[in-house]
């Protein structure tokens, strides 16, 4: 896992030095969470055929709308299945430095920005109802609605099991690192983003049911767009803080500034090592890669400078220049 390559003016031979892994190679095994989102697909798009067929036929535009509603997020599931797919078609493509996995996070950004606009259509619908209220078949748009969180609440058991559970498998074999990690190790946003879709749909049908039931029992009509606002602002705080998170990782932020200061402190502890150069960033889901370049006028074998690194995170592409000061 460790390419260790030293400076020209090293004092070590190349005799500790270890071949590095492609970090392709290295990658997690996103099987599980495929499956889990193409099931959903599945159930959302057959959702949404049940209930383009049944609007139609029963001349109901609530159950209709839904329908499409429901097709929105075929194609927001859709998208993130296929970034799976993709990424495990690409395991092993050495065109990329450090594998594929990013494509999850740009899958996963866009879903955000999916969700963004999903919120601004909610708040322009309930604006224009708020202010043209139009007459609401509180019978056929609770069965909708029931329908759609019952669909909506066993998607989110799908991918929230994914999502929970979906650790890092390869770690069952990786005997390298230490137990004491300070960096998460399963952020996927692709999950997530999927995850929050149907979720979002989840909230917004139980705000529908909750006004529904208000509007039919208590003749407050006005609570239904009330509630669309409600659940608006809510999706958008979730996809702004997808977009936030998937963009950190796109752009290479670093995944935890107290980790490098923790690697940083651990190296010039030893002797009178200095830090020239100290890179962290997340290359896929779980998958950490550093770089670090240290002088030192006395350098240290080095596998002891790997060991003080590996101590306190998991880095699955490490790379380690040691010079003479």
């Amino acid at each position: 896992m460790l390419k260790v390559c030293p400076l020209p003016n090293t004092l070590k031979a190349m005799t500790d030095a270890h071949d590095c892994i492609h970090c392709h190679d290295v990658l997690p095994d996103y099987s599980s969470n495929e499956r889990r989102t193409w099931a959903v697909v599945a159930l959302t798009f057959i959702t949404m055929i049940a209930e383009l067929v049944v609007g139609y036929w029963s001349g109901s535009m609530a159950l209709t709308a839904d329908g499409w509603h429901m097709g929105t997020h075929v194609g927001a599931l859709a998208l993130a299945a296929l970034a799976y797919w993709w990424v495990r078609r690409q395991r092993g493509n050495r065109r990329y430095s450090f594998g594929a996995g990013k494509a999850l996070a740009l899958a996963g950004y866009t879903n955000a920005m999916l969700l963004g606009v999903v919120a601004v259509i909610m708040v322009v619908e309930s604006v224009e109802r708020l202010l043209t209220p139009v007459p609401i078949k509180y019978d056929v748009a609770l069965i909708v609605a029931g329908v759609g969180l019952l669909v909506n609440l066993a998607s989110a058991a799908l991918l929230g099991h994914g999502h929970d559970h979906g650790h890092d498998q390869a770690h069952e074999h990786d005997h390298d690192h230490s137990d004491h990690d300070h960096v998460h190790e399963h952020h996927d946003h692709n999950l997530k983003a999927a995850y929050l879709h149907v979720l979002a749909d989840a909230l917004t049908s139980v705000l529908a049911i909750v006004a529904l039931l208000v509007g039919r029992f208590a003749g407050f009509p006005l609570l239904d767009p009330i509630m669309g606002i409600v659940g608006a602002l809510v999706i958008l705080y979730w996809g702004l803080g997808l977009v936030r998170a998937t963009a950190g990782q796109l752009l290479d932020k670093t995944p935890n500034p107290a980790l490098v200061e923790t690697i940083r402190a651990q190296l010039e502890a030893m002797d009178d090592s200095r830090v020239r150069d100290l890179h962290v960033w997340e290359f896929a889901p779980g998958r950490y890669g550093c770089i670090v370049s240290l002088t030192c006028s006395h350098p240290r074998e080095l596998a002891e400078y790997r060991a003080a690194i590996l101590k306190d995170a998991r880095i699955h592409h490490l790379t380690v220049e040691v010079a003479t000061a």
